[in-house]
């Protein structure tokens, strides 16, 4: 996924540079590795350390990359499912269970 979907995912007001700073933040346990720039490369080079962790993370899981360290987004670009029904809210975190949302006994 691109860091570009995610933001159209999102809706109006966000850009992939937004995305990039909230997912620079996230909890532990997000897969930050598995978003990449708009021309199938990683952008964290000068935020995470080493420099080539995020490709190194990727290749593990089958990612190809070419000596430019690009992914053929052709191939490995994630495309989610079209929806018939209305979308829910997208967000990047996971959400509460429906049962603490409904407050419970007081």
């Amino acid at each position: 996924m691109t860091y570009g979907q995610i933001a159209e995912l999102l809706g109006d007001g966000y850009t992939p540079r937004t995305v990039g700073f909230v997912m620079h933040s996230t909890p532990e346990g997000t897969p930050w590795q598995r978003v990449l720039n708009a021309q199938g490369a990683c952008s964290t080079g000068n935020v995470v350390l080493p420099h080539d962790k995020q490709q190194r993370m990727l290749e593990r899981e089958g990612v190809a990359f070419d000596k430019n360290g690009r992914c053929d987004l052709q191939t490995f670009l994630w495309k989610p499912k079209s929806r018939t029904k209305r979308s829910p809210t997208v967000t990047l975190f996971k959400r509460k269970s429906s049962k603490s949302s409904r407050g419970g006994k007081k």
